[in-house]
């Protein structure tokens, strides 16, 4: 493993992709990317008694699905990584208490994929496991109840707002190689430029983004033009427009190659998604679904992937404290060929 600048680690052996999961709502599977994940459910509730629970079994779906693709067992796998938005990550101990893996919980907010992801590649990379999971999730109704209002409350959602997804995604880690690899990770640094607006993510958001991406790409010595696609999760409408903005007065041009997970999950113009999709199972869900599946087939090649996260918690808005964001990257690469050429 070897420190390329001041943030990013490149991964030598790169850690390999054996196998993914992603589940999701019925909201999402009314979204452009349905077909990608690997099951819908049409209850918010898949049969649980709590929107808290129903979240957990969306985790335990997703991993028990990627350790399958994998063509391995829990007990090949040495440690899992994972996150979710809610108090002490309830999601993720009572969703993969029964699995007996050693449990690494990680809390990123909306980047807990990314790094997850990268905790799971290092581990891999390093020599310390051979076969890891990432995984993180969300849902809608759990996510309102404890950092905005309860659904029953019927509050107004302001334009700015975005709508958690109702998902989650798992990935396998391993070192036997594989079509898909990560080669770098940059794990990033905290930015607070002030944004104190709970219902507007995005702002808050958006600056962490920069950060990171200016650092992976002094460090490497990389341009945005290397890349198939520059992906976050999730700035939504809002930030993914800053961001755009931001990095193109910087020097950055991100038009041509750039999408955000949030813009990508749901059709805004047909559902009811205000500045578009948020949450730790959203970017989860659309990497380990519709680009794992893109880069198997050969459709991307080189995909840089940087979640973010506003590390807020409903206390510490009411003690009048800002919104710090976060952002983590991973560089994924793919030397499966194309289908279609």
């Amino acid at each position: 493993m070897e420190r390329l600048g001041n943030y990013t680690l490149k991964l030598n052996p790169p850690a390999y992709v054996r196998g993914s999961g992603s589940f999701a709502g019925k909201k999402e599977g009314e979204g452009p990317l349905a077909d990608y994940f690997d099951a819908t459910h049409d209850d918010t509730t898949l049969g649980e008694e709590s929107w808290e629970k129903a979240e957990a079994k969306l985790q335990t779906e997703a991993v028990k699905t990627a350790i399958q693709k994998a063509h391995l067992k829990n007990t090949d796998i040495q440690y899992i990584f994972a996150g979710d938005l809610l108090n002490q990550c309830i999601s993720s101990t009572y969703g993969l208490r029964d699995l007996g893996i050693p449990f690494l919980g990680q809390y990123g907010a909306c980047s807990t994929m990314a790094q997850g992801m990268g905790m799971a590649s290092v581990f891999v990379s390093g020599g310390a496991a051979e076969n890891t999971v990432a995984v993180t999730s969300s849902h809608f109704c759990s996510a309102e109840r404890q950092f905005r209002f309860p659904l029953e409350y019927g509050g107004q959602r302001t334009p700015t707002a975005q709508w958690t997804a109702t998902a989650a995604g798992a990935v396998v880690m391993s070192s036997r190689p594989s079509p898909i690899s990560i080669q770098e990770v940059t794990f990033g640094r905290m930015t607070d430029l002030g944004v104190s607006d709970a219902n507007n993510m995005g702002a808050a958001m958006a600056p962490a983004a920069v950060r990171t991406l200016t650092d992976y790409f002094t460090d490497t010595g990389h341009m945005p033009q290397d890349f198939d696609l520059i992906l976050t999760g999730d700035l939504g409408y809002v930030g993914s427009t800053l961001l755009r903005k931001i990095m193109k007065e910087a020097g950055w041009d991100l038009d041509n190659n750039y999408n955000d997970c949030g813009m990508m999950i749901y059709d805004r113009k047909k559902q009811d998604v205000h500045a578009g999709g948020s949450g730790c199972g959203c970017s989860g869900s659309v990497v380990c679904g519709y680009i794992m599946k893109q880069m198997l087939k050969g459709a991307l090649h080189d995909v840089l992937f940087a979640a973010t996260g506003a590390l807020m918690s409903p206390t510490a808005l009411q003690q009048g404290e800002s919104i710090v964001g976060i952002s983590h990257l991973v560089h994924l690469h793919s030397d499966a060929p194309n289908e279609l050429a």
